[in-house]
């Protein structure tokens, strides 16, 4: 029997199942570095631990987006390693920053699964958590996964598409964030002087910049979250597939539009909550990604006089200067340059 592991099929999965998934990941300086190199985030708290004293942080958090793709990519061996293509998110909460040196593990249940009528593929929906050494929560999320069935005529289980939250509330919002000290907040440095209070509901803002995805690059980035799809790394398999060549991973996509947004929301400095989310269309090396946002809403924090909420979309386009803030077509289908449409709350200074 062979010792090595070929990860799960569609029909290996059921409702229920808890998995706890291998190789903790100890975050380090050296990770943040990384990060920068690859996507240019210029966020003040998560760039600077002066900055980040001087308002209430021990020391420079750990960007959002870094935890959720190490959180996300403990689970890829369990859960994704056989997917065609990852779907969506939703529920997403940051709970407790993370900081160099902490030590983060995953764990998933499957909370849905809906075989496709093909019959060769199935949408796997799971919960995942992620824990820091002292068993703290710093990440809770659901998403769902196209997986390949082994087996074609392989029977499965009835099917059961979870109901999941259409928005995070406004109470669960920036429990990652200490209390603010506004006052000693730099809007030179931070490089905006528009706060929470500067911005208006159904306002929409082109971040202007657009940056082209090179094949190594996506595949160091994803290579940095221990993530081992086979879809982001081997050609000859992929060769084989529907596209013929092989996909950037979604994840990195959004971590581009969230470091392009930085041109227009620079003190939106943290992420603290993932509404919902899909990946509209796949993206390849070659690709230039443009973004841009709009205001859906604003909500004020209970408890909290430092810091508000923006409810924002974030859109990601293919080689589209946003200028004209593409989503659909005049038919109303999804426009085809569109790469992803994000939900989410952000936390700025009031």
């Amino acid at each position: 029997m062979s010792k090595s592991k070929v990860g799960n099929f569609f029909e290996d999965f059921s409702l229920g199942q808890v998995i706890r998934h291998a190789a903790p990941r100890t975050v380090t300086v050296g990770d943040v570095a990384l990060y920068t190199a690859l996507y240019l985030p210029r966020f003040a708290v998560q760039s600077s631990a002066a900055f980040a004293q001087a308002i209430g942080y021990r020391e420079a958090p750990i960007d959002d987006i870094l935890v959720f793709h190490f959180v996300l990519g403990k689970t890829v061996p369990d859960v994704s390693l056989n997917a065609i293509a990852n779907l969506g998110y939703a529920d997403f909460k940051f709970l407790a920053p993370v900081y160099p040196g902490d030590t983060l593990t995953a764990n998933s249940e499957v909370i849905g699964l809906k075989e496709n009528s093909n019959k060769e593929t199935g949408v796997v929906y799971v919960r995942s958590t992620g824990k820091n050494q002292r068993g703290e929560t710093v990440l809770d999320y659901a998403r769902w996964v196209m997986v390949k069935k082994r087996d074609k005529d392989a029977p499965v289980g009835p099917e059961v598409v979870p109901t999941l939250p259409k928005s995070v509330a406004p109470a669960d919002l920036g429990k990652a964030v200490p209390a603010i000290n506004v006052a000693a907040y730099d809007k030179d440095l931070a490089g905006s002087p528009y706060f929470w209070g500067d911005y208006e509901v159904g306002e929409k803002i082109d971040h202007i910049d657009g940056m082209t995805v090179e094949e190594a690059e996506h595949q160091i980035a994803t290579r940095l979250y221990q993530n081992n799809s086979k879809v982001h790394f081997n050609q000859y398999y992929e060769a084989q597939g529907r596209f013929g060549k092989r996909i950037i991973y979604g994840g990195h996509v959004i971590s581009l539009a969230r470091a392009l947004s930085f041109n227009g929301l620079e003190n939106a400095f943290h992420i603290a909550a993932v509404n919902g989310g899909r990946h509209v269309n796949p993206l390849f090396a070659g690709g230039t990604v443009f973004a841009w946002s709009e205001v859906l809403d604003k909500a004020e924090i209970p408890g909290r006089s430092d810091i508000g909420a923006l409810r924002l979309r974030l859109v990601a386009a293919k080689d589209h200067p946003p200028a004209d803030f593409p989503l659909t077509t005049a038919e109303g289908k999804p426009h085809p340059d569109v790469l992803l449409d994000l939900d989410y709350w952000a936390v700025l200074p009031r």
